[in-house]
């Protein structure tokens, strides 16, 4: 493993690119009314249907098109290039999903959470905002929802949103009155929302302030937890930063994967942190962990080519053992087929480099299929009884 020092990792940074830029607080109240109405329903049918579609079958993925406005419902076991089922206007780029077992897939937009139908293929609903976050735009660093994710319950969903060049905010939507109804501060960029397996808490993984912030949901009281096992020096410049986190289902820790180096396991309740080394040598962006603790991490490339190793999956067993998948070209998020053989990530990298499609890993053997499908794919669920729900 290449144990580079933060100082070489900070020149590599400086020869590959310039400084990034960035990427207000508000509160709320339970009992606050929505801030306006919800947008009316917007569908797609899928390509040569006439009329209402098809009900969405089991083991479909869903997949947020994070250069266009919709998401697309995708068949993973096709081969001929006929993948797509059809695709849902939503909202202007959309990142996160979420989905809840009564079918009702929760997508984080630019504009708002969408609500969209997986059985019928339609949005039902598209709630606002209430942090104020300028102008509707477009990019990496484009206001609005990022990571998002269902209570327990399924009674609200948690959206992190990004406020350019200011902290963040986690909005709480009551899933059945579809308003937000409280907004709590957290840090900057919110890339990820995860939620403990008790619902007693809320973690977002802010990218641009090197921390994760533990949010009570009884009494909405927040907690800064620092994880940057590389330091903080170069600010909002630096690489390496936190972007996703997958919780633990043994204990509830968070795990949060850095450069295919080092593995940040945190306990939300103390606020340790402790370091576990990793083997990929890549910049590592999504996780997801299985239900047996197995845990599958997304390398996205290389910082610098000339030192580091090339994209790739990482199945990382609860022992620490390792084995490294490679990946032809950037990727970003990773989900889990219901019986846990399958991974399918996702290869629109929010950075430059993406590509239309998903790579479908055989996890037995390693062998890996790309399926053009989508435009950017950033986040993918996949539908089912007993499918894992998100990323």
């Amino acid at each position: 493993m290449n144990r580079r020092s933060l100082g070489s990792r900070l020149a590599a940074l400086a020869a590959v690119t310039a400084a990034l830029a960035g990427c207000a607080s508000d509160d709320g109240d339970d009992a606050a009314p929505p801030a306006s109405a919800a947008p009316s329903t917007a569908s797609s049918r899928p390509p040569g249907s006439g009329g209402t579609p098809a009900r969405t079958p089991d083991g479909t993925l869903l997949v947020t098109d994070f250069g266009a406005d919709t998401v697309t419902f995708v068949d993973p076991a096709a081969r001929d290039g006929a993948a797509g089922l059809g695709s849902v206007r939503v909202g202007t780029v959309p990142y996160g999903i979420a989905l809840g077992e009564d079918g009702t897939a929760w997508v984080a937009t630019a504009e708002g959470v969408a609500a969209v139908d997986t059985r019928t293929r339609e949005r039902t609903a598209l709630i606002p905002y209430r942090t104020d976050t300028g102008p509707v735009t477009t990019g990496e660093y484009r206001g609005g929802g990022m990571g998002i994710a269902l209570s327990p319950d399924g009674g609200r969903v948690y959206v992190g949103v990004n406020v350019p060049g200011g902290n963040g905010t986690l909005e709480v939507v009551d899933t059945r009155r579809r308003e937000v109804t409280r907004v709590v501060p957290v840090g900057r960029r919110p890339f990820d929302v995860d939620v403990s397996h008790d619902g007693r808490q809320v973690y977002a993984t802010n990218h641009d302030s090197f921390d994760v912030t533990v949010v009570g949901t009884g009494d909405w009281t927040t907690r800064r937890i620092e994880v940057a096992p590389y330091g903080t020096e170069g600010g909002l410049g630096s690489w390496l930063k936190p972007h996703y986190t997958a919780v633990r289902p043994s204990d509830g820790a968070l795990l949060l994967p850095f450069e295919g180096e080092r593995l940040a396991v945190v306990d939300p309740g103390t606020g340790r942190v402790r370091i576990e080394d990793m083997t990929a040598n890549t910049h590592q962006h999504g996780v997801t962990a299985g239900a047996d603790g197995t845990l599958y991490v997304v390398g996205t490339g290389p910082i610098d080519p000339s030192r580091d190793d090339g994209p790739s999956l990482t199945v990382r067993t609860p022992d620490g053992d390792e084995r490294i998948i490679p990946l032809d070209g950037p990727h970003e998020t990773v989900a889990l087929s219901a019986d846990g053989r399958t991974a399918y990530v996702t290869g629109g990298f929010t950075r430059a480099g993406s590509w239309d499609g998903l790579s479908v890993v055989d996890l037995g053997s390693g062998g890996v299929t790309r399926l053009p499908v989508g435009e950017r794919p950033l986040a993918v669920a996949v539908l089912g009884e007993g499918a894992p729900r998100r990323a």
